[in-house]
């Protein structure tokens, strides 16, 4: 089986070198590791990596330059996955990030202090190469915070909470229901009723798991 190609941009070349080790260590071939976002595409242009791991903020602005680029890198190659890494919980740019999901590709928004570990990063990185959504639980309960109030997610029970927080994370059913110690029949009686909720009709699994998400988003 062929590795998982990545493209990194990071501008820190202390984390970006140990990001490189990590990668490696967890059986991708990282392609290009750069440290500004004019790098990132001319290096994506030139490799058409399987996935792209950027820091948002990068050189010369140090504002939301790596964000742009990986939204940039989704219009024209959807089917490239994306992981975002952030210092700290910025919602509009998980919010920009997320809505290109159902376009195709996976998508995923992650605290840097969440990949400094060989599990975490390899199971993020394989989840959106299989076109799956990954967001940082920090990420997620911000989000529940500022959507609290509207009607189709505040018809969602505490439960349901929980599980939807999950799949925003990216879980399985069987993580799920480890996770919350439920058999995997209540996991997808769940499920079942967050799509029905959330009036997201049949359609296959995964793309309504993304549906999901991408509904609470706008709500």
């Amino acid at each position: 089986m062929n590795a998982i190609r990545v493209v990194l941009a990071e501008d820190s070349v202390l984390l970006r070198e140990g990001l490189v080790r990590l990668l490696g260590e967890g059986g991708f071939r990282v392609e290009a590791a750069v440290g500004d976002a004019e790098s990132l595409l001319a290096a994506v242009a030139e490799t058409k990596p399987d996935i792209v791991l950027t820091d948002v903020r990068m050189p010369p602005g140090h504002s939301d330059e790596g964000l742009r680029a990986a939204l940039q890198i989704r219009s024209k190659a959807p089917q490239i996955g994306i992981l975002v890494l952030s210092q700290y919980v910025e919602l509009s740019y998980a919010r920009d990030l997320l809505a290109t999901a159902a376009n195709g590709g996976g998508i995923g928004y992650l605290l840097k202090d969440r990949v400094t570990d060989v599990d975490e990063l390899v199971e993020a990185v394989g989840r959106i190469h299989s076109g799956g959504t990954v967001l940082d639980p920090e990420v997620v309960s911000a989000l529940f915070v500022n959507t609290s109030t509207r009607s189709a997610i505040h018809a969602l029970t505490e439960r349901e909470r929980e599980v939807m927080g999950l799949i925003a994370e990216g879980r399985s059913n069987t993580a799920i229901g480890e996770q919350l110690v439920v058999s995997a029949g209540a996991v997808e009686k769940h499920i079942s009723s967050i799509f029905n909720k959330l009036d997201l009709p049949p359609s296959p699994e995964d793309h309504r798991r993304v549906l999901a998400v991408l509904s609470w988003l706008r709500h």
